[in-house]
């Protein structure tokens, strides 16, 4: 079937094709959370991987341990038992991981039905570009994901799981407490992520430019170093500078970004 012409749609042809976007994207929600939920085995093993000590980083750590001469052993072995507390709770995650999971699997399906909707308005060049913002806006988000999933969150699991201010109170840790603090840092590492992409519009407006952040890169370190402290409440600088260096990265990259930019409108 044809698609109108932009300017021949009226309000009401707009609020219809929406309509039908967004039934399209509900549809195939359900149909992923229905087929992540039935999926309960393999998505708890993915889960719960970073509790185990042969998870992949902690097997690292130990191998890169024991090359120098530290007792590998006792940096890979831990024991943290999770448990559940209250009679839904295990449904309960269940549902809430699959709902989680799924609607990261849908994602590129909800960008391109999104983008398929607004497109029509744009311009041939503005077009080109946020083909673009959105396919590097998916890359960085699923970036940030997939770091703090390897290496953000086991950290913080493993500090806080065994962090004991005394060895009279041991630690009751829940399945519920494990799977919000995956679902916060992983939010969170995403978010932080698109700071490229963020810098990019930001300069498109004219807010700022290259100069601008060059000039106040010291107070962006600051900046950074205290978001990392927030998001891994572990003491260690180990994982401080894991956290640190990939959002300091990030900010290079916006200065080239925002530096591209100038320059090619200034052309």
């Amino acid at each position: 079937m044809a698609v109108p012409e932009e300017n021949s749609m009226t309000f009401w042809d707009h609020l219809e094709a929406l309509r039908y976007v967004i039934l399209r994207i509900l549809a195939v929600a359900v149909v992923g959370f229905i087929v992540t939920f039935c999926l309960k085995e393999p998505l708890f093993r993915l889960i719960l991987a970073p509790s185990s000590p042969d998870f992949i980083l902690y097997r690292w750590i130990a191998s890169v341990a024991g090359r120098l001469g530290i007792d590998a052993a006792s940096l890979q072995d831990f024991n943290i038992e999770l448990f559940s507390t209250t009679l839904t709770a295990q449904f309960m995650i269940h549902m809430k991981m699959a709902f989680y999971m799924s609607m990261v699997i849908i994602m590129p399906y909800t960008l391109f039905m999104l983008f398929g909707f607004v497109s029509p308005a744009l311009h041939r060049n503005e077009r080109s570009s946020s083909i673009r913002v959105v396919v590097w806006s998916y890359i960085l988000f699923m970036t940030g994901i997939v770091l703090d999933y390897l290496i953000i969150f086991p950290l913080a699991f493993r500090f806080l799981g065994t962090y004991q201010v005394s060895a009279d109170i041991p630690n009751v840790i829940t399945l519920e407490s494990y799977t919000n603090l995956l679902v916060t840092l992983t939010l969170l590492m995403g978010i932080l992520f698109e700071l490229p992409v963020l810098a990019w519009f930001l300069g498109k407006l004219g807010i700022i430019d290259s100069d601008f952040m060059k000039r106040y890169r010291r107070h962006a370190i600051v900046a950074i170093l205290v978001i990392a402290a927030v998001i891994t409440p572990t003491t260690d600088i180990f994982t401080l500078t894991i956290v640190t260096l990939p959002i300091y990265l990030l900010y290079e990259i916006s200065i080239f970004i925002v530096s591209g930019r100038t320059g090619r409108t200034g052309n």
